[in-house]
């Protein structure tokens, strides 16, 4: 794809550089003093049994550490199969790479998380059944005074939208629910962005003629963002609910939410094609 030839073109060799590491054979020194090992007396073989038994050269075995609550970081075969693979690591606390049967791909997790929130808003609001949660402690939003009345004239709009607030005051208003796909989401900015949007095209259109406008403000507001650390698990549901969804592919805003790269084009990187 464009996108995966764009993320190629990133990508550069190095030349004539000499490697950190590379593996070497026992010296000499080391075998030869291997192979001309001989047995201790017989008075300190008493003493510590089994020092008169020469020992095998045994490779110790890589133990790959425990991912979160996961028995391992290596999930199932079959999920290699799955459109976006098994998540093997997460990178900046903002990408989730994956790794499928002939490639990899890169996950912009809020991105991603973005569109998911935005799709389920949208089909709850179709519906008219936004599911709504109640904050702990009402939360008083400060606005200029113009800005709250708009807000608070279309409070029963926002009502149908999970949202509930009401005038508080001349230039404020009180949040009292929210839609529960948001979770913990930032009350303040979420209303600021509304009010901002409410100012932008006045009553010309109802909330509910720009449903998707709303959407993808909410949604914004939803998702998780980049920096937030993900367990494996979460990470692999993401993409399990990525594939599960529509146009999952793209941000509401119209960027990739994911790159992949095929291992044909990973073996060109190195050389090897």
């Amino acid at each position: 794809t464009t996108v995966a030839a764009d993320a190629l073109s990133g990508f550069r060799a190095h030349e004539g550089v000499a490697p950190a590491y590379s593996p070497s054979s026992p010296s000499a020194q080391g075998w030869s003093g291997w192979q001309q090992w001989a047995a201790p007396a017989t008075q300190t073989a008493q003493i510590i049994p089994g020092l008169n038994d020469r020992s095998a050269r045994v490779e110790p075995e890589f133990v790959a550490p425990e991912f979160g609550t996961h028995q391992s970081p290596i999930t199932s075969h079959s999920d290699l199969d799955l459109p976006l693979g098994a998540a093997r690591a997460q990178l900046h606390g903002t990408y989730i790479v994956a790794q499928t049967r002939d490639g990899l791909v890169v996950v912009d997790q809020h991105a991603a998380h973005e569109r998911l929130v935005y799709e389920r808003m949208k089909a709850q609001m179709a519906e008219g059944s936004v599911t709504r949660q109640a904050l702990l402690a009402p939360e008083v939003v400060e606005l200029d005074p113009a800005e709250a009345e708009r807000v608070a004239s279309r409070a029963d709009e926002l009502a149908e939208l999970g949202l509930i607030v009401e005038a508080f005051g001349a230039g404020a208003v009180l949040v009292r629910e929210t839609p529960a796909l948001l979770g913990d989401t930032d009350v303040q900015g979420l209303i600021r962005d509304i009010a901002d949007d409410l100012a932008e095209h006045g009553a010309a259109l109802s909330l509910k003629e720009r449903m998707a406008e709303v959407c993808g403000t909410m949604a914004c507001h939803g998702s998780v963002r980049a920096g937030r650390v993900l367990s494996a698990p979460e990470m692999n549901a993401l993409l399990r609910q990525m594939e599960a969804t529509p146009h999952s592919g793209q941000c509401n805003h119209g960027r990739p939410t994911y790159v992949e790269l095929k291992l044909g084009d990973l073996e060109k990187l190195f050389g090897r094609r």
